[in-house]
């Protein structure tokens, strides 16, 4: 099984529970039926193999049934967010020459039909929208008919190397940039993470990860997909409602980045019951120790994993065991276990030139394997510095005990004060232990005296001062490692997945230098 068309195929008589969502129960092959109804609604539009079809949308049975559809019969998706505006859908949309959206009328105050309706975008010809909009095309108008003969024609001439869907990455330190996942990359990530977690039909996920990024549709929807598990569909991200939902369909895999896991912990989280959970896995950004000891405490009946991928790497490419004690998932520093290469990837730590490190220096992370995608969309030398000779340079740091990889932060986010390398994760670590302490971001911004010098920004629990945190970080960390500057503020920007957005804090420190 390397294409989308093979796995439909092996699950189109599966009479099981496949997705839920609000109480609604669908079924495997109840699943493929309406997928195949898309299928036959996008043939008869005239799209063809190799043209590309967008999506914005929640996380509702329509986005799968569109994305599905469209690998079914050839066609690449683009997975866009709902909260994505102006420039950035323009940017994408022409990027990525998408010819069809399948989306919402309107999200958050944003009239998406106004915006296709005024927007110059010259290779899209059909505006398909969720509910019925007077003068519009409605989704509903794709359902009802099945040509099997046409579909069948059309998926013969799927391929595995064939684009199965491009995600815009998060962008923490830049521009987005398209990468062009195929079906042969993405059903190798989600069957190596399904084997990993021995992940079965008797597991029910949690799929309130967003759809348009791997953690919700490859390491949620595929992963389950490959073990014929039930998923738990949540139209967006809210604690109470991911807990409520946990409780209600004994959920048994739930995963999450950190923030997530925050906020569940500042709401009436021991109100619910959450037995059920086996498995917690934690991915999208460094966790940190005292998080993870939370975890632990909250959800006593379940194994806790890092996951560590990234949409070049089409969903998950190192795990971490499963373990009871968390404290196996850190190094004496506090820096995280991201785990062992899964499948057959591999894994190296390169200098800047690319060469391979001994084990306990700090570089690149690089990856090998079929779960790397294929570069990125109309971006020629972006791709070149990215994928060099079957390999991924991630831009992450990290170093390797044996085959053990320990994750250091993203290479950009590194800075040098004073001659000394710093990286802030192994700072954020710090002051996250602090009790007064909700979040902290450090990062590094040109200073006349240090050269770099490190900034942090804190959302406090409580008052709390830059000496105090100062006082603190000096018993954990030497003195070249702590921070010359503390802000303290409400909220952190964070992305659609919830790490936090380290450019936008950049963009906004130099902003208030400029005003001072």
């Amino acid at each position: 099984m390397s294409t989308i068309p093979e796995l439909l195929d092996g699950l189109s008589e599966v009479d099981r529970p496949f997705l839920i969502f609000n109480d609604e129960k669908i079924t495997y092959r109840d699943f493929v039926q309406k997928v195949d109804e898309v299928a036959t609604g996008f043939i008869k539009l005239g799209l063809k193999k190799g043209d590309r079809v967008a999506v914005i949308a929640l996380n509702q049975p329509e986005w799968l049934y569109t994305y599905f559809a469209a690998n079914r019969i050839g066609l690449g998706v683009v997975a866009l967010n709902v909260r994505y505006r102006e420039v950035e859908l323009n940017y994408m949309l022409n990027n990525s020459m998408a010819k069809a959206i399948v989306c919402l009328p309107e999200f958050a105050g944003f009239n998406y039909q106004k915006f296709f309706d005024e927007a110059t975008l010259p290779h899209l010809e059909y505006q398909i929208y969720i509910g019925d909009i007077e003068g519009e095309m409605s989704f509903n108008d794709l359902l009802g008919d099945v040509n099997r003969e046409a579909i069948s024609e059309m998926q013969k001439k799927v391929s595995e190397n064939d684009t199965s869907v491009i995600i815009y990455t998060s962008g923490t330190t830049g521009r987005p940039k398209g990468a062009n996942i195929t079906h042969k990359s993405i059903l190798s990530s989600a069957k190596a993470q399904k084997e990993h977690t021995s992940s079965s039909e008797e597991d029910i996920v949690m799929g309130h990860m967003p759809l348009n990024h791997v953690g919700g549709l490859v390491c949620g929807i595929l992963t389950s997909m490959t073990a014929t598990a039930s998923v738990v569909l949540i139209p967006f991200f809210m604690p109470n409602a991911v807990l409520d939902a946990v409780q209600r369909y004994r959920v048994t895999v739930l995963g999450g980045v950190p923030t997530m896991f925050h906020m569940f912990f500042n709401t009436n989280f021991d109100d619910y019951d959450v037995s059920s959970i086996r498995l917690v896995v934690v991915g999208g950004s460094s966790p940190q120790p005292e998080l993870m000891r939370k975890i632990r405490e909250k959800f006593p009946s379940a194994k806790i994993m890092n996951l560590y991928g990234l949409s070049e790497s089409s969903g998950a490419c190192i795990l971490s065991p499963l373990v009871d004690d968390v404290n196996e998932l850190f190094d004496e520093r506090g820096m995280p276990l991201l785990g062992t290469p899964i499948d057959d990837y591999e894994v190296r730590i390169v200098d800047d030139d690319g060469n391979p490190l001994p084990d306990g220096e700090v570089g690149e992370i690089a990856v090998k394997g079929d779960c790397v995608c294929n570069g990125y969309i109309g971006l020629e030398k972006e791709t070149q510095d990215a994928f060099r000779d079957g390999w991924l340079f991630t831009g992450d740091l990290g170093y390797k005990k044996g085959n053990m990889v320990y994750f250091m932060g993203r290479k950009k986010e590194m800075y040098v004060q004073a001659g000394y390398n710093v990286y802030p994760a192994e700072i954020e670590n710090v002051l996250l232990t602090h009790p007064k302490v909700f979040m902290a971001a450090v990062i590094g911004v040109k200073d006349e005296f240090y050269g770099e010098k490190g900034v942090a920004y804190i959302v406090p629990r409580e008052e709390v001062s830059e000496k105090e945190l100062k006082e603190y970080c000096a018993k954990y960390i030497a003195d070249y490692k702590i921070p010359k500057e503390f802000i303290f503020t409400s909220t952190l920007p964070l992305t659609p997945v919830g790490k936090v957005q380290k450019s936008e804090l950049l963009k906004k420190y130099e902003m208030e230098k400029r005003k001072k």
